[in-house]
């Protein structure tokens, strides 16, 4: 990098290929979103048989290609932008310089180096200090050499008797033509090897390889767009998601484009940010984590074959694992069965997806996503920011990423369910598992810190849903909980604002407060449903049933209880018809198809509320 080339340097232009990368990044995330939401899901709503089967597996592969498209060339406008920033920080003091050196006339070779006229002299008899050049980079900096009586050269200078005032101002331009130069020299230097990885397969198959190839590019970037970020901005500390929402809105096209790029697990999990932005960043982040999980599972032995053994002994015979399996588990189980277990999480998230269209089940947005420990997701059914009516699900004791898939299945039957109460209704029906559940029913559930450590993200995450929605008037939301996420609602409720309109409890073992009155939500609004052979919560009512001593009441009293004052739901068989209800029994099957239960919750989460039947 030379002073011509960089004062010639129009960073406009790479600013504008950038602006390129963004139009083919949007396109292609339009025609992926037109292919799945629209051409495929009418498909599936309208056809079926082999023939359809095939061509929704071929769109399937476009629409991935479409997807890598837009993650690529994402990373290519983002890495344009933050080279031009970078040689345009550089530029800037190049040119400054360059126009103190003309003002001064002073005249600045093509080496960078500054040449200074000669100065006045003080009277008649001296003759004139003499000019001279200073070579870029060159001039002497303090603390600098030593000169012979201890004084650095700069300030040998300033104690001159006469010295040339121009040589000090010289040394000083041509440090700061050689900074610039330097500056520019190293950017150039860090950008250059990430642009350059950022190159595809020839080919039309978008492989685990290639989405960690993407990975890794954005991990590349990220490096070296540390100042470009820095420059933008990031989101306030610990914000509110009206705070997130306001940080969004404040950026350019191209801003936005550099955090979707670089960072889309920060803007995925950002409440009070577009569905449909957290959606598209947390796609990018699923779509990466699942190629990443399938090349580590690749790389894993497989278990031995035969895991079990009989041991023989006076007593009779025992199975016991073979030594083998003992060895491999040693070295490998704990990772094989955390990819495992991820990866059948990620897939039932793509399945909910290949669902869109089907039974007119509209698109599913991916809110959060992490594999991390448990695992975390987010997934509504129809979008949250447009519905007029919103229901947050909150599962249960065992709950993870691995079993994820059946609790998206019970948002997605709620949400025809409540299409049947209330067609053309806007409905988005949504799995929050977003806080570490217990997972053993018997270790880990007696204890409350669960409750208390997830409430406030599910608080958050209930406030961002005000904040992003951007559909007429204000939204009906209802919070519903399942077994120990109910206990969890009540502790979000009892910590702070619930911001809900109505709270469905299914088996729930107590809430931590011992009133409906205490929920947060209007009077009458707390429903409740506790179905026959469910022994979870008479169980349960000892570790987290709430208190009424303040009410002069006893302790232990859960929702099921007349003392607690919530609103009890039917869960037996209505009618004796095809087309009637059926019984829900024991701790699971609140959210049947075709159940009592899930149409109580329905009419709920659609304001139905005269419709609810109570137990006969």
């Amino acid at each position: 990098m030379d002073l011509a080339t960089l004062n010639a340097l129009k960073p406009s232009e790479f600013t504008q290929a950038a602006d390129g990368y963004r139009a083919t990044s949007d396109m292609a995330a339009a025609s992926k979103d037109h292919l799945d939401n629209v051409v495929a899901a009418g498909m599936r709503g309208s056809l079926s048989g082999e023939a359809m089967d095939a061509a929704l597996a071929e769109l399937k592969k476009l629409a991935a290609n479409f997807h890598y498209t837009q993650i690529e060339c994402g990373l290519a406008s983002t890495a344009l932008n933050g080279f031009a920033h970078d040689m345009d920080v550089a530029r800037r003091k190049l040119v400054s310089a360059l126009g103190d050196a003309e003002a001064l006339k002073f005249a600045v070779g093509a080496d960078g180096s500054v040449t200074y006229p000669a100065g006045q002299s003080r009277n008649s008899v001296e003759l004139p200090p003499p000019g001279g050049t200073v070579a870029a980079g060159a001039a002497p900096q303090a603390p600098g050499p030593l000169a012979p009586g201890g004084q650095s050269a700069l300030a040998r200078l300033s104690l001159d008797p006469n010295p040339n005032p121009h040589r000090a101002e010289a040394i000083a331009l041509a440090d700061r033509i050689a900074a610039a130069l330097k500056e520019a020299t190293e950017a150039d230097a860090k950008w250059e090897p990430k642009i350059r990885a950022l190159k595809a397969d020839d080919d039309l198959t978008v492989s685990a390889h290639d989405l960690a190839d993407a990975q890794s590019d954005a991990a590349g970037v990220r490096e070296a767009g540390r100042g470009y970020l820095d420059s933008i901005g990031g989101p306030p500390k610990d914000a509110t998601p009206v705070q997130n929402a306001d940080w969004w809105k404040g950026l350019s096209p191209q801003e936005q484009e550099a955090y979707l790029s670089l960072h889309p697990d920060l803007v995925g999990k950002l409440d009070g940010l577009p569905a449909e932005v957290r959606d598209e960043a947390n796609r990018i982040v699923l779509d990466e984590k699942q190629a990443e999980y399938r090349i580590r599972l690749d790389a894993i032995p497989k278990p031995p074959a035969k895991e079990w053994t009989i041991l023989m002994t006076l007593a009779g015979g025992s199975r016991i694992h073979t030594d083998e399996w003992m060895d491999w588990d040693r070295k490998y189980g704990d990772d094989y069965r955390h990819l495992t277990d991820s990866l059948k999480g990620m897939d039932a998230i793509g399945k909910r997806f290949d669902a869109t269209g089907t039974e007119g089940l509209p698109e599913a947005y991916l809110l959060g996503f992490s594999p991390e420990g448990h695992g975390r997701a987010i997934v509504a059914t129809g979008n949250p920011d447009t519905a007029q009516h919103q229901a947050v699900y909150v599962p249960g004791t065992g709950s993870d990423l691995d079993g994820v898939g059946g609790n998206i299945n019970r948002m997605t039957d709620l949400w025809r369910e409540t299409n049947q109460a209330s067609p053309g209704v806007s409905v988005s029906t949504i799995t929050w598992l977003g806080y570490d559940a217990p997972q053993d029913p018997v270790k880990d559930a007696p204890f409350e810190h669960y409750a208390y450590d997830g409430a406030p993200a599910y608080r958050q995450f209930m406030d961002g849903l005000d904040a992003s929605h951007s559909g007429s008037g204000e939204p009906h939301r209802t919070a519903i909980g399942h077994s120990y996420g109910t206990t969890l609602i009540g502790a979000a409720a009892e910590k702070g604002d619930l911001n809900a309109d109505d709270v469905i409890f299914a088996g729930s073992p107590g809430v931590k407060v011992g009133s409906a009155e205490q929920m947060d939500v209007p009077k009458g609004h707390v429903w409740n449903e506790e179905a026959d052979g469910d022994k979870v919560p008479d169980i349960g009512r000892y570790g987290h049933g709430g208190s009424q001593w303040r009410f002069g009441g006893g302790t232990f009293v859960i929702p099921s209880d007349d003392l607690f004052g919530a609103n009890q739901m039917n869960t037996h068989a209505e009618g004796s018809g095809p087309n009637d209800h059926k019984k829900s029994e024991g701790h699971s099957e609140y959210w049947s198809p075709g159940s009592t239960a899930l149409k109580n919750q329905a009419l709920v989460v659609v304001g139905r509320y005269g419709d609810v039947t109570a137990p006969q």
